[in-house]
């Protein structure tokens, strides 16, 4: 059998590329994150699946993990800190990953789809008001606060689509992230319903309007927001 060494053309579409930003993806479903002394980030627990260079972890601080309130309920905090001086690979049993550069805004995130974002970011755990609640099943969302990154998952190719021009409108179950202070109402679908045997986004639409996004995966999911798979 021929051997098939790293620098033949048969693995060359594998190969890590540099870092020249933050975070990037490797294919699409793997999150890189360039990691230097003094900029840490914080990962998913279990999210680590391979690293290059002088790169070390630990649990974040109880303070911190305070702060995460019921989402850092469990035994195990859902965050660790990595840092040092290296390229840290992080993926979720192979969902999509969608990496945001944020610019002083802050992003409400379905917890279960937050993969990794700098430790600089302000992050709380905020009860879920109004209509938003509509959105999965779980009472709390994770807020995200600040300038820096911030990766999330989805299960699929996600759409990132503008509210500033029109009211966007997604099925609550599709909905993995938006960004804070938007406008949100409901929409029922009442004839639509009716024709499908079951509770549906088609029935039900929550609608977005203002300056800002939201992040919507091709999936429906109901399953708890906050599961710590592993």
């Amino acid at each position: 059998m021929e051997r098939r060494v790293l620098s033949g053309t048969y693995l060359e579409e594998y190969t890590a590329s540099p870092a020249t930003v933050r975070m990037s993806n490797h294919g699409g479903a793997m999150c890189k994150v360039a990691v230097t002394t003094g900029q840490d980030v914080l990962a998913k627990a279990g999210a680590m699946v391979a690293y290059d260079g002088y790169l070390q972890y630990e649990p974040v601080s109880q303070s911190f993990r305070r702060a995460l309130g019921e989402w850092a309920s469990g035994e195990r905090s859902p965050l660790l800190r990595w840092f040092g001086d290296g390229t840290l690979y992080l993926a979720d049993f192979g969902a999509h990953v969608l990496n945001l550069q944020l610019d002083d805004e802050a992003l409400s995130v379905n917890g279960s789809h937050l993969l990794a974002l700098d430790a600089s970011l302000a992050c709380t755990v905020e009860k879920v008001k109004g209509p938003a609640l509509l959105a999965g099943t779980g009472l709390y969302n994770v807020t995200v606060r600040g300038s820096g990154w911030v990766s999330v998952t989805s299960h699929g190719v996600p759409v990132v689509l503008d509210c500033a021009e029109a009211p966007t409108y997604v099925d609550p179950d599709a909905l993995v992230a938006w960004t804070t202070g938007l406008e949100i109402q409901t929409r029922r679908t009442l004839k639509v319903g009716s024709l499908i045997g079951r509770g549906s986004g088609e029935a039900l639409q929550l609608g977005f309007r203002g300056p800002g996004f939201v992040v919507v995966q091709p999936s429906e999911e109901t399953s708890d927001r906050f599961k710590i798979r592993g």
